[in-house]
């Protein structure tokens, strides 16, 4: 329910494999657009996240936005 109040562009948060994401900072450096997250802000993300099959660097500069 947190997570669903942090879904705008000055404030973006989803869940991925149950773990919350803050990625606020990095909407307009996201190689496929800030849209694409704006759209899954505040909602478990994690289908959309593995059905664009990020790779494993992807995957790994995720941890730096990790909230818990």
């Amino acid at each position: 329910a947190e997570v669903a109040k942090h879904k705008s562009a000055t404030d973006c948060w989803f869940i991925i494999n149950g773990k919350v994401y803050d990625v606020t900072n990095f909407l307009v450096d996201h190689p496929g657009g800030e849209d694409a997250l704006l759209a899954v802000a505040g909602k478990d993300a994690s289908q959309d996240f593995e059905e664009v099959g990020h790779s494993d660097s992807a995957k790994e500069q995720m941890e730096q936005f990790l909230v818990g």
